[in-house]
């Protein structure tokens, strides 16, 4: 019985070791870090907005307008009270569709695309925008200068950079085209 006890607390003390271990090693910044990227997406009738980073420190939220095509993007500034960074820019014309006649569906998504030396950098996040009457789906981006950003003060309104176009699926039904 003396040895079951004996055991049973060694195997115990070694379990308190080693979450104290863990949690040392987490506490000093040893631990490898894995980081969590939320996002979120909702929409209402003829309207959607999504969240995306444009990186490490800020996300934007964009609004998708179906009626109009108009897509917006802002940022909250670094002080927390006020939008400081805005982005426009109607995906009608993209699609080929009227305005008013567009079917949207709209998503973020991360991209690690290439970054020159330029103040303005491609954001962290693209913003996917899907028209399911032609059956085509597009990404925008928004050109991010962190370096005025930080400075505070409203930055210019700049348009969202339209990156690339696809089909889904062909106009109307059907296969994917190229």
């Amino acid at each position: 019985m003396f040895h079951a006890f004996n055991s049973s607390r060694l195997a115990w003390l070694g379990i308190g070791i080693g979450i104290g271990l863990l949690a040392t090693l987490m506490a000093v910044g040893l631990w490898p870090e894995t980081p969590v990227h939320a996002v979120a997406t909702d929409r209402y009738e003829t309207f959607a907005m999504a969240t995306g980073p444009v990186d490490e420190e800020f996300e934007a939220v964009y609004f998708l307008d179906f009626l109009t095509g108009d897509l917006r993007a802002t940022v909250l500034g670094k002080m927390g009270n006020a939008f400081t960074a805005f982005y426009t820019y109607n995906v009608s014309t993209d699609f080929g569709v009227e305005r008013g006649k567009g079917r949207f569906m709209m998503v973020t998504g991360l991209a690690n695309r290439v970054r020159g030396t330029g103040a303005f950098q491609p954001s962290a996040a693209v913003v996917y925008v899907a028209e399911i009457t032609s059956g085509q789906v597009a990404a925008y981006g928004i050109p991010w200068a962190k370096t005025q950003h930080s400075r505070g003060g409203v930055m210019q309104p700049m348009a969202l950079v339209p990156l690339a176009m696809t089909r889904f699926r062909a106009a109307g039904g059907g296969a994917p085209g190229p």
